[in-house]
């Protein structure tokens, strides 16, 4: 046995070596050649306490309260790096990898600083019949885009631009994937380069009149953004009035509130009771954001791999990215979006010159042309933000 110790902690007795170097048994080594023995064992015991019986031993000194709490504080910090590692492992293999950013050519070139496009669409995937009843969210097939918001971070901090899905466009063309039909650069509504060609004809449109290249894309569905929520523990929003909306299913008092996955959503669906519409909404919608950021990194939510595991399985299952995303991107995203909430950033809507044109589509948005250039030039070359806000007209 290698141990000096057995199984219940005492001190074995000490054997020696074994072979030619053992200790003869009256406790000497063997002399060396023309050399004289050397004893091993001490000729008294007096200066010993009589509890002791064998060789001399160094006493381990008892641990302090302070190397106590050291020691658990470093197993703790292990234990979460360990949490969080395998967390990252995890998560980074459930990611849906099925946008392809290129597969439209002509982009713009790289800017400095980075920019994504942040998608909410109202694909019910993991959504049974009764949950889409009681989320509001009808019975349509596909999905469709009911948010859109262009998140630039670079050297002079983070700005989030919403981009109102009614927004009077330029749809570049393209070849629509259901029907294999071509057709010709139109005029739309900036939601339907969505319908006409998915995640990357969407982006394709708003490079294309923009300017501004998007480096990566992340789209959340209803299902994942309700269990985000709700794996949070809710998100606190203090609203400055009531909201009743039949279509969303909003119903919320005045004041401030912790609202739930199924009232968050119908939040940030909601327009009919804006003054504004879906320019209304846009804003409610990067105030709801910045404020789950804030909720999601939460001591008690950051550094608990119990509360880790959740949180980031609640969304995974409908989230959809770029080839090119990674979940360390992710992270930056979120951080990047928490700066903003913390006051480190912009919140603005794309500027605009009219609220509900009439067109052969429709009403929509138009961009304040001049303003919006100013803007879009600002984030694709990564210069500070300084185009003033404008109040539209109706």
């Amino acid at each position: 046995m290698s141990d000096p110790h057995d199984l219940w902690g005492e001190e074995l007795p000490y054997r020696g070596p074994r072979g030619r170097n053992a200790a003869e048994p009256n406790g000497t080594l063997p002399a060396p050649r023309g050399g004289r023995t050397v004893s091993v064992v001490p000729e008294s015991y007096a200066d010993r306490p009589s509890s002791h019986y064998g060789p001399r031993r160094a006493h381990a000194r008892r641990p302090t309260k302070r190397h106590r709490l050291r020691r658990a504080a470093l197993g703790l910090i292990a234990a979460v790096i360990a949490g969080a590692v395998g967390t990252y492992g995890w998560a980074d293999t459930k990611l849906n990898r099925e946008v392809d950013l290129d597969s439209y050519g002509n982009r713009p070139p790289r800017g400095k600083g980075t920019n994504y496009l942040i998608v909410g669409s109202d694909s019910r995937d993991g959504l049974s019949h009764g949950e889409q009843k009681d989320l509001h969210a009808g019975g349509g097939g596909g999905r469709r885009t009911d948010s859109m918001i262009l998140l630039h971070t670079g050297a002079h901090g983070t700005s989030m631009v919403s981009l109102p899905r009614d927004s009077w466009v330029t749809v570049p063309g393209h070849t629509n994937p259901a029907t294999g039909k071509t057709a010709r650069p139109t005029g739309d509504k900036l939601n339907a380069a969505f319908s006409y060609g998915g995640p990357e004809l969407l982006t394709r449109t708003i490079e294309y009149n923009t300017g501004v290249r998007i480096d990566h894309y992340a789209e959340i569905g209803f299902a994942g953004f309700v269990n985000i929520v709700n794996a949070v523990g809710g998100v606190r929003m203090c609203l400055e009035r009531g909201i009743k909306d039949k279509k969303s299913g909003a119903d919320l008092k005045k004041g401030c509130q912790t609202l739930n996955g199924r009232e968050a959503l119908a939040f940030v669906r909601q327009r009919h009771q804006e003054a504004e519409g879906d320019l209304g909404r846009t804003k409610n919608q990067q105030k709801f954001l910045a404020s789950l950021a804030h909720q999601a990194a939460r001591p008690g939510t950051v550094f608990d791999p119990s509360e880790i595991y959740p949180t980031v399985d609640a969304g995974l299952d409908t989230l959809i990215v770029d080839k090119g995303t990674s979940l360390e991107d992710l992270t930056k995203l979120f951080r990047a979006v928490q700066a903003v909430s913390n006051g480190k950033g912009e919140q603005l809507n794309v500027p605009v010159s009219g609220i509900g044109i009439p067109t052969s589509k429709g009403s929509v948005i138009t961009w304040d042309k001049k303003q919006s250039r100013k803007l879009f030039d600002e984030l694709a070359h990564d210069r500070p933000v300084t185009t003033p806000k404008k109040h539209p007209r109706k």
